[in-house]
């Protein structure tokens, strides 16, 4: 009988928590009596949102970063993104005395785009809706002979993302259920790899737009399918098909998968806003959203649920809230 090793563990994801260890905010886990009522069940918000660079990404990033030899980090580290992992690459690679050139979508929110170039990177913009990311990431990292970091096709970056479920179960205790963003699939392959490490019971619930359900439909079909460019507010996770990394784990520790619109998500942040006093993008949103429109099922009696980011900037943010457009 022949066995495939998984490309991330728990052993890993501990490993990355050790390295992380301050230099990545260990981020709160609030709580909501409103939200608990609303659902019917006890909800532990692992808010991501306050992590650096506003989102998980960070964690990933460094992780993988960090491990780099020095003459690669001498010259330098590549990657692509819509703007979290941008700015995640970009302050780890700041972080450890390196530059970074970043392909992102010349429609990526400019607030994303400054808060890359804050960092020191140098951007170089596609057309989303045209070019192909990987394709332009990998053909510049080999022209100018850097070290490419992938936003999510990464085991290190996936044992980063799974630190932020580690962190959530360390201090939430058991739960029956743990609910993640899906955009290209890393976050929830590393937070299911460190849930069902530690439970093998516990339900795994990853959250898509429903413009954007290349993953719900991948796991139905059993093999990678490929969408068109999805248009949805929840700009992170307009992935057109998963990660083939990420699906191997995905396929086998994701239970279901949740789908919203983007008016759910708009809700999702408003009461976030209004009852928690926290700021969440869209991306972020959509687990939030998932569970405010019942679109989760029969939920157990301790629900985890990771918010994965709050890049937004005021006027997109108030836009979305006010008039749903």
């Amino acid at each position: 009988m022949t066995t495939t090793t998984p490309p991330v563990t728990l052993d890993d994801i501990r490993d990355a928590a050790a390295r992380l260890k301050g230099v990545a905010h260990r981020t709160p886990v609030l709580r909501s009596r409103t939200l608990d009522e609303r659902v019917g069940a006890e909800v532990f918000l692992k808010c991501e949102n306050f992590q650096r660079v506003g989102a998980f990404k960070f964690r990933g990033a460094y992780n993988a970063a960090s491990r780099l030899t020095p003459e690669q980090l001498a010259r330098g580290i590549a990657a692509y993104s819509s703007g979290n992992h941008a700015q995640a690459v970009a302050l780890a690679a700041r972080e450890l005395g390196a530059t970074a050139v970043i392909v992102m979508p010349e429609d990526t929110p400019a607030s994303k785009q400054a808060a890359t170039a804050g960092y020191g990177a140098e951007i170089v913009t596609y057309d989303r809706y045209t070019g192909d990311r990987v394709a332009i990431g990998e053909a510049l990292a080999a022209e100018r002979n850097l070290a490419l970091i992938p936003p999510y096709e990464h085991p290190h970056v996936m044992a980063g993302q799974g630190t932020a479920a580690l962190e959530l179960l360390e201090e939430a205790g058991e739960l029956g259920a743990l609910m993640a963003p899906v955009g290209g699939g890393g976050l929830i392959a590393g937070c299911a790899t460190a849930a069902k490490g530690l439970n093998a019971a516990i339900r795994v619930i990853g959250v898509e737009p429903e413009a954007g359900d290349d993953t719900r439909r991948s796991l139905e079909a059993g093999r990678r399918v490929t969408i068109p460019v999805p248009r949805t507010i929840a700009d992170g996770q307009a992935a057109e098909t998963p990660g083939e990394l990420t699906f191997s784990v995905n396929r086998r520790l994701v239970d279901e998968i949740a789908l919203v619109s983007d008016d759910e998500i708009r809700e999702a942040m408003r009461f976030a806003f209004e009852r928690l006093k926290i700021v969440i993008e869209p991306s972020g949103a959509t687990p939030l959203a998932a569970l405010l429109a019942g679109r989760a099922g029969t939920l157990p009696h301790r629900v985890g649920v990771i918010v994965s980011g709050g890049n937004i900037d005021a006027e997109r943010f108030a836009q979305l809230c006010a008039t749903g457009t």
